[in-house]
């Protein structure tokens, strides 16, 4: 969320930064800034209101101490017009925070002023592309019929248990889950993350404090009962995990890794963009998660972003890096960029992480702060990524590494599967 001083001191770099994002909504500024001075000039009148009720009452005390009661029991009336003075304006004050607030929460991130304009993915940046394009045989199939094949994940299954979007994994295919995210806990590990087992529901002050509330409600699973979400992503959880909570500057970088669940109700559509391990409601992913002096957020950024791509090297997978346009990043990211496989055998990319840099956005809704060794305080910068989500690197692993009498599996994770080969 962005905050009341930096629209009142950066007004014009707001609108310029907004506009990248296709925001329209530039109104509410104005409303933000009128508000805000209406609760100054409250709050300046309550101050002096208190401030008089105080000074009464000590002359009160003194008026009754002198025997002049008369003029203490005026006193006293006049005090009691104070303190009903008082009541209203903070009633008045409450309204006029609680409407800021609700406004604030209409406003996205401001973007980076690096982010391209745009609307759709079309106008998303290629920054960098890796890797060597596979060669198929000519028989090559797409992944879900090789997960028939091989019989390794089962979607009719999944589909009678659950519903669609909830795939049962078997065999190599819940061994081969396993071997990828245990292998990308390891190089978070060995990258300096502390890794955190999060829960995989949480509730609604942490889906505020990481943007997922009020903007995204209609995509999680909601246990209504408890009041309760399940988790569309680890950020969450562990973000929140720093939530009013103020760290030492000498503390810094907080590095977090987990790996989860995660859960989205997001709708899907016809075509093979969505077949498959294309887009599921229940999918596994690793998630890195920093919190950074607003100085290093960006070069804390950067240091993720090649995090991801040595993971997409080892298991040799050929990627690009697309910077995100402002039409389509996230509500509270700053600074977006995406990491897309090539799946040979769909012949198309599939996003398989997002690296983002939040800059305040999240440390203002959460109230994260960080102390120098001065005693000065300041908000934080939150940063995460997918490091990486399973079901598509799984797609394009199956794709790519096909031949005709099995699907290899790259050398780095071997250690890991147990095997060389799904035959």
């Amino acid at each position: 969320m962005l905050t009341v001083p930096y629209l009142r001191d950066n007004k014009q770099e707001a609108i310029k930064r907004l506009a990248i994002k296709n925001f329209n909504k530039i109104e509410l500024i104005d409303e933000i800034l009128q508000l805000d001075d209406d609760r100054r000039a409250a709050q300046q009148e309550n101050d002096e209101t208190l401030a008089e009720t105080n000074a009464i009452a000590r002359e009160v005390g003194s008026l009754y101490k002198g025997g002049k009661n008369a003029e203490a029991d005026q006193l006293k009336i006049r005090n009691t017009e104070l303190k009903e003075k008082a009541r209203v304006l903070n009633e008045k004050l409450t309204l006029l925070k609680d409407t800021i607030q609700a406004k604030l929460v209409e406003i996205p991130n401001a973007p980076h002023l690096s982010v391209p304009k745009g609307r759709t993915a079309t106008d998303n940046l290629i920054v960098e592309e890796a890797g060597n394009m596979p060669k198929l045989h000519d028989d090559a199939k797409p992944h879900w019929d090789l997960i028939t094949q091989y019989d390794i994940i089962d979607f009719e299954l999944g589909n009678k248990v659950t519903g669609a979007g909830f795939p049962f994994y078997k065999g190599k295919g819940a061994r081969l889950q396993r071997a990828l995210i245990n292998f990308f806990l390891d190089e978070a590990i060995a990258a300096g993350y502390m890794e955190i087992q999060p829960p995989l529901l949480v509730n609604e002050a942490s889906a505020y404090g990481t943007g997922q509330l009020p903007d995204k409600e209609a995509q999680m699973y909601a246990a209504s009962l408890d009041n309760l979400y399940l988790i569309p992503t680890a950020e969450v959880p562990v973000t929140n995990i720093y939530r009013d909570v103020i760290i030492q500057e000498t503390d810094l970088p907080v590095k977090n890794a987990a790996y989860s669940n995660c859960f989205r109700r997001e709708a899907g559509s016809w075509g093979k963009h969505v077949r498959g391990l294309n887009r599921l409601h229940q999918f596994d992913k690793v998630e890195i998660v920093q919190i950074a002096h607003p100085d290093k957020s960006y070069e804390t950024l950067e240091m993720m972003r090649k995090h991801v791509a040595s993971l997409l090297l080892k298991l040799e997978l050929p990627f690009r890096i697309v910077k995100l346009c402002g039409g389509d990043m996230s509500f509270a990211s700053a600074l977006t960029y995406d990491f897309e496989v090539f799946s040979a055998a769909q012949k198309m990319w599939l996003e398989v992480s997002s690296v983002s840099n939040f800059e305040s956005f999240q440390a203002n809704r959460m109230k994260l702060r960080i102390k120098d060794k001065n005693g000065q305080i300041q908000l934080a910068h939150t940063l995460n990524g997918s490091a990486l989500a399973l079901p598509r690197i799984v797609a394009a692993l199956l794709e790519n590494n096909q031949t005709e009498d099995g699907i290899l599996i790259p050398e780095a994770l071997q250690p890991y599967t147990g095997f060389a080969k799904i035959s």
